[in-house]
């Protein structure tokens, strides 16, 4: 993503999307090309229980997530943690949605089995359909 004005996203031989690096980043047109660009990747949490049936997952980057020991929206344990110097990752278990990635500070305070709620503000979480395609 440094390197490149535009970026084309391959799928099996196929184009997925093609644009800069921050178009795709942003604005993914499906599930594919939003795992496929960021480092950590786009966590993925099953939405099929909600009131828009059109919506079967959503998307937030790691980065995107907040954590609180009061409230959120929803529940996790602390699992491994990795220390990266000035960042912190964090993988989290939501409990019936699986782990979640977080990047936080690199002095987060937060051990293996901490009880934690992650949020996500509602215009950094990306909506995806049936077929992975991205709900505007």
């Amino acid at each position: 993503m440094t390197m490149a004005d535009r970026i084309a996203v391959f799928n099996a031989g196929i184009i997925e999307q093609v644009g800069t690096p921050l178009e795709l980043y942003k604005n993914p047109v499906n599930k594919f090309v939003a795992g496929f660009i960021g480092s950590p990747k786009m966590n993925f949490i099953d939405a099929t229980q909600n009131e828009d049936t059109t919506v079967s997952c959503i998307g937030i980057r790691p980065e995107h997530i907040t954590l609180s020991s009061e409230s959120g929206t929803w529940a996790g344990t602390v699992g491994v943690i990795e220390h990266l110097g000035s960042e912190s990752f964090l993988h989290i278990n939501i409990e019936g949605k699986g782990t979640v990635t977080v990047k936080a500070d690199g002095d987060c305070p937060l051990k293996y089995g901490d009880s934690i709620y992650l949020s996500a503000p509602a215009d950094k979480v990306l909506k995806f359909d049936n077929n992975g395609l991205t709900i505007s």
